[in-house]
């Protein structure tokens, strides 16, 4: 039943002008993005030949516009997940989902498997850019797979955090902007760095940011892997929560 539910849900965001066109602006931005730190790259290219341990492509062209990529990607995301319970609420079916003989964890999971394929199909499109460069020059095959890999664990945060805003409310924009502002909080939680050290070092762990960086920058972590999985289950469990007390109230 998960299953059905994602494509179901899957369909519904492809049946949608909304998710078309956000696919043609980001890949479009990226594609601009990528030209341009491809001719960076040229330009520095024969100073670096003389530079023994110098930057490669990898790091001078696809661990910036990935990073940038996961920045973009995090103001379209709640334009993605702000209908996916608020559209059912304003429509009046979600009364009719919670009613049927599914439980509410395959609800959620279905809908977050759901919305989830969608931005791995965004992914995909992507990484088709830098991956063209293998045709050219070297890559280093272990730094861009865990750059990808952390930018999929990333857009799996957003899925997760934007279907328990989607949850609280029947309006899609106010869904929308909450999952903006929790994002973005989330996004540059640790830019002060001012306070105690325990403090200091409590914001810089919550931060999105710094743990997509570790993965950018080729370095596979437990914790950082802890992390987004630990923030996707939370808002899972809250939206499962959410729906719960929903269902009781009638």
């Amino acid at each position: 039943m998960i299953f059905t539910i994602a494509l179901r849900e899957l369909k519904n965001l492809f049946l949608s002008p909304l998710a078309w066109a956000i696919l043609a602006v980001v890949q479009l931005i990226m594609a601009y993005l990528f030209l341009s730190q491809l001719d960076t790259f040229m330009l520095l290219q024969p100073r670096l030949a003389g530079i023994e341990g110098a930057p490669g492509v990898t790091d001078i062209v696809v661990a910036p516009v990935l990073q940038t990529v996961g920045f973009l990607l995090l103001l379209v995301a709640p334009a993605i997940t702000m209908r996916v319970f608020s559209d059912e609420k304003r429509n009046r079916t979600l009364t009719l989902l919670l009613s049927a003989p599914v439980s509410m964890s395959e609800i959620v999971l279905g809908k977050f498997l759901g919305v989830t394929l969608f931005f791995m199909l965004l992914l995909l499109m992507l990484a088709a850019m830098p991956l063209s460069l293998y045709a050219g020059t070297h890559l280093d095959a272990g730094k861009l797979a865990a750059g990808l890999l952390g930018l999929a664990l990333l857009l799996a945060s957003f899925a997760a955090v934007g279907i328990f805003m989607s949850a609280l409310t029947e309006q899609p924009v106010i869904a929308a902007i909450s999952s903006f502002g929790l994002l973005l909080l989330l996004w540059i939680v640790d830019w002060s760095g001012a306070g105690r050290e325990e403090v200091t070092g409590l914001f810089h762990y919550l931060s999105l940011q710094t743990h997509l960086e570790s993965f950018l920058k080729g370095l596979f972590s437990t914790a950082d892997l802890a992390y987004y999985l630990l923030l996707i289950a939370t808002f899972l469990v809250l939206s499962i929560r959410r729906l719960d007390q929903q269902r009781l109230t009638g």
